[in-house]
């Protein structure tokens, strides 16, 4: 686990590489994930005192920016499992956070509103976010900061399976 050698000396010439050759320090997934997985368990207990979990923070935090999606959108905008994500839109319902309504181009799906008690609930959990991001980016310049974020939505329109 201590693989720290330059990514140039890690990854070969081989198209694929073995795991082992490029090492966990060098494979971007895992460190995307460890990414993830920190900043998540960083909120947590904000999320906590709002009565929110990882999943409801996320449609409340996409809706924010892209109000009535449907489920099936927002689910891969939110990138969670649409059953999970049907479980916690019940609550968002109940909890008066979001309010489901019919689409009117589509009568077999269902579009979802934030309220403005799901606004608030996000912008009091939002300095909080906006916190861990600042931290993950410190010591990083604007233009270095500029490029990674470029090159992670180039990363993402080659795997993505959506137009969106």
């Amino acid at each position: 686990m201590n693989d720290v050698r330059p990514i140039s000396e890690a990854v070969t010439n081989d198209p694929e590489p073995r795991l082992g050759e490029i090492g966990l320090n060098n494979f971007a997934p895992y460190l995307m994930n460890r990414i993830m997985g920190r900043y998540n368990l960083s909120l947590r207990s904000e999320m906590a005192a709002l009565g929110l979990s990882t999943p409801k923070m996320r449609a409340l935090a996409v809706l924010t920016m892209i109000d009535g999606l449907q489920i099936k959108q927002l689910a891969v905008y939110a990138v969670v499992e649409q059953s999970t994500l049907s479980r916690a839109l019940d609550a968002l319902t109940t909890e008066g956070l979001v309010r489901r309504a019919p689409d009117p181009d589509d009568s077999r799906a269902t579009r979802i509103y934030i309220t403005d008690a799901g606004r608030a609930a996000f912008e009091r959990l939002w300095p909080h976010m906006a916190k861990i991001y600042a931290k993950m980016f410190k010591g990083i310049d604007a233009a270095e900061k500029r490029a990674f974020v470029s090159t992670l939505q180039t990363i993402l329109a080659n795997i993505r399976k959506h137009d969106f």
